[in-house]
């Protein structure tokens, strides 16, 4: 189940490498980028072919490498934008995926969107470009590679949430919450022990493969890592850490403020209102999240975004809100992400904006870490 040596080695070395260029020819506008319907949702195979065409046709902003295996050995692969640093410094990152709970169709279609947008915008967009040129946006589509394939098979599996992974051994119930798996108060708050509920934790926090990859990757460059956008729907939420009651992050303010911006902008495309806050505060407590796991081990921007709607059709959103959907989802995003570039970068930002110093950084891991064992009988944060 695992990969190999030689293709994680080929993988970490590619991402690794901020200068990286692909020896694909390129086709000016990438023809098959916009023939690709976007407006509809699309089965796995049909995304990696469509993660090969944006590959083939951008080569000087995309490539893409598998950076782990599901448990029914299948690729999960990510795509990286990015433009050289024209002064040769190094990059920072800011992390986007989607498709962790497998029923959720529209989080896929919007990394998918999201990638078509930058593809075909940076060119004619000075601000966008000089952003590609300080940051590497890694975007997953799926990672619940092997859960979203099960719903695509009939409309009995459509409602899958889980990944595929084999029945502990008192058990027939397959699949883990892999938005409860990561080592972030694992097992505490807004979980089950039990593997036939939907939000059954693992047997161990990192015990999925998925949870794994991203964990292994992740964590091997959070010193580059700005930002982590998981995307979800639905409920029309812009959630913050921390999914524990009793843990808040260092910078809430910063990060209330950060996402209440982003929801402002949502608002603005088609009038959508979207609410931003912790999840217990507007949803359910919950540990284990990406999220969460994010913020604790340093990465100062971490949020979830619910997309639509609220509750008239929730995982089952109509092909016709896609696009709409997609687009005030974009606004948000890059919201989020030009405000995290500009504090990073201060030379491209507002005079009052301060750069986030490492200083400031190991502080605040620090804290967050501490705070969330003294909740816990063991190192479960």
């Amino acid at each position: 189940m695992k990969m190999t040596l030689k293709c994680w080695i080929l993988g970490l070395s590619l991402l690794m490498n901020t200068d990286v260029e692909t020896s694909h020819g390129s086709v000016e506008g990438s023809e098959s980028t916009w023939s690709y319907n976007y407006t509809k949702y699309h089965p796995m195979d049909e995304i990696y072919k469509w993660m090969e065409d944006v590959v083939r046709g951008n080569p000087e902003l995309v490539s893409s490498v598998p950076y782990g295996r599901t448990y029914e050995e299948r690729n999960i692969t990510l795509l990286k934008l990015g433009l050289k640093n024209p002064e040769g410094r190094e990059k920072k990152v800011i992390w986007v995926d989607c498709g962790i709970h497998a029923r959720e169709w529209i989080a896929p279609a919007f990394c998918q969107w999201f990638t078509k947008e930058i593809v075909h915008s940076y060119k004619n967009d000075k601000k966008l470009e000089q952003m590609l040129q300080n940051l590497d946006i890694y975007v997953t589509p799926v990672i619940n590679v092997d859960g979203y394939v099960f719903t695509w098979v009939n409309d009995s599996t459509r409602l899958w949430r889980k990944s595929r992974s084999p029945p502990p051994s008192n058990s027939s119930c397959y699949g883990v919450d892999l938005n409860r798996n990561f080592n972030a108060n694992w097992g505490t708050v807004g979980v089950s022990l039990d593997s036939c509920q939907n939000n059954y934790c693992g047997t161990a926090p990192v015990s999925e493969p998925e949870a794994k990859a991203v964990a292994e990757l992740v964590g091997s460059m959070v010193n580059k890592v700005l930002c982590f956008l998981t995307i979800h729907s639905a409920g029309q939420l812009i959630l913050l850490p921390y999914g524990h009651p009793e843990i808040s992050a260092p910078n809430y303010n910063e990060l209330v403020s950060v996402g209440e911006a982003a929801a402002a902008e949502i608002k603005k495309v088609h009038g959508m209102d979207y609410t931003v806050g912790t999840s217990p505060q507007v949803l359910y407590p919950n540990s284990g999240s990406s999220r969460d796991w994010a913020r604790l081990i340093g990465i100062p921007f971490s949020y979830t975004f619910e997309l639509r709607d609220k509750g008239e059709f929730s995982h089952l959103l109509p092909e016709e809100q896609i696009q709409p959907t997609c687009e005030e989802a974009y606004a948000g995003a890059l919201s989020i992400i030009t405000y995290v570039h500009d504090k990073a970068f201060p030379n491209t930002a507002p005079a009052t904006v301060r750069s986030f110093t490492t200083f400031s950084r190991a502080v605040i891991t620090v804290w967050s870490t501490a705070v969330a064992v003294s909740l816990t009988t063991g190192v479960v944060f």
